[in-house]
């Protein structure tokens, strides 16, 4: 069984513009200039405000606006600029895993500064920031100032952003899009998708399967026929780079509040027993399951012990579960014990409380 979660999110995205595609040709004909309509002049200042507030510092104290993605050669450093006294940054999160000292964040009154330094292709990706509007202690995201872009820290030792593992899950959903999140560092890389089992190249016919150098492989509507294991491979002016290895699993579950099941190792204990109660819920691989307790020696502070794990099980025609429990364990069975045990499972569409009664022999 595995441990390892990966959740594909959904994506819409189209395929990035080569450099030089879709450029407009010269023509020797009198076009007569266009005046844009009040709600497109509205349209374009609210997308040059949005990008305005984010700013690159570039050398002898110049400033750059941030196009939607930026370049740069793995190494170089990088400050960032966002206007505003109450600024909240996002930025790849494993920066934030491993507590990477490389990479700073200064709020002052005007501005807050971001700075990286010594970069590397894992760094590649969304850089954004955005101001909080608070009343209070309740903020929120102001949706008008906000700055974002992309950016590629090209490595051609590393075309593809590296990751902690050789080898990843991705759940496939029949109801949203999955991501096989092969990533690139340069973004003119020619990325193909291919299976190892039959060995084949997958095709990408960019309306069921599209490739966005941000995000990777795009399944728009998964099936089962889209199980196994696959792999990316991306070549770039050299000897062409193989990615890790990502298997995908095919997951059919209703959604709901969890399906829950309770069960007591007996329903009727003697004195100085070891009695063990056991609460059970099938689910989606990728959802998580929080557990809570009510129980007869709860009030005494009576001592127990819970432990919750979980596994990944097959059903059958490819279909994937999530198994997770909860144990209660009360060693010494005494009077005091007898009653009954109620566990309450919870995720993120609701949740389902169950009870089983042990007795006193």
């Amino acid at each position: 069984f595995f441990v390892l979660l990966v959740i594909g999110q959904p994506v819409k995205s189209k395929r990035p513009k080569e450099p030089g595609e879709n450029k407009i040709k010269p023509v020797n004909k009198k076009v007569k200039p266009k005046t844009l309509k009040m709600k497109e002049r509205e349209s374009a200042d609210a997308s040059l405000k949005s990008q305005s507030i984010l700013t690159q510092v570039m050398d002898k104290g110049r400033f750059q606006k941030l196009a939607a993605t930026l370049s740069l050669s793995a190494g170089q450093s990088i400050e960032l600029r966002c206007k505003g006294s109450n600024v909240t940054w996002n930025y790849p999160s494993y920066l934030d895993t491993f507590k990477d000292s490389r990479l700073s964040i200064k709020q002052l009154d005007r501005y807050s500064q971001l700075i990286l330094t010594n970069s590397t292709a894992a760094d590649t990706g969304e850089y954004s920031c955005w101001l909080q509007l608070c009343h209070g202690n309740k903020c929120r995201k102001d949706e008008a100032k906000t700055g974002s872009t992309y950016i590629f820290f090209t490595d051609k030792e590393e075309l593809f952003v590296p990751t902690p593992s050789y080898f990843e899950i991705v759940y496939l959903n029949p109801d949203k899009a999955a991501v096989i999140p092969c990533r690139v560092t340069t973004p003119s890389a020619k990325v193909t998708l291919h299976r190892e089992f039959p060995a084949e190249e997958i095709e990408t016919d960019g309306t069921d399967i599209i490739y966005d150098a941000k995000k990777g492989f795009v399944y728009q509507y998964p099936t089962s026929d889209h199980k196994g294991i696959v792999y990316c491979k991306a070549e770039s002016q050299g000897a062409p780079q193989i990615s890790i290895k990502y298997h995908l699993l095919y997951v059919e579950v209703p959604k709901g509040p969890p399906s829950t099941t309770i069960a007591a190792s007996s329903n009727r204990a003697e004195v100085s027993d070891s009695v063990h109660v056991v609460c059970t819920v099938l689910g989606e691989p990728d959802v998580d399951v929080n557990f809570r307790w009510q129980y007869p020696g709860q009030e005494s502070e009576r001592p127990v012990t819970m432990q919750n794990f979980w596994r990944l099980i097959d059903r059958g025609s490819g279909h994937t579960m999530r198994i997770s429990k909860s144990v209660l364990l009360v060693e010494d069975f005494e009077a005091r014990d007898a009653g009954n045990y109620i566990c309450i499972a919870q995720n993120l569409q609701g949740e389902t409380t169950v009870a089983t009664k042990v007795e006193l022999s």
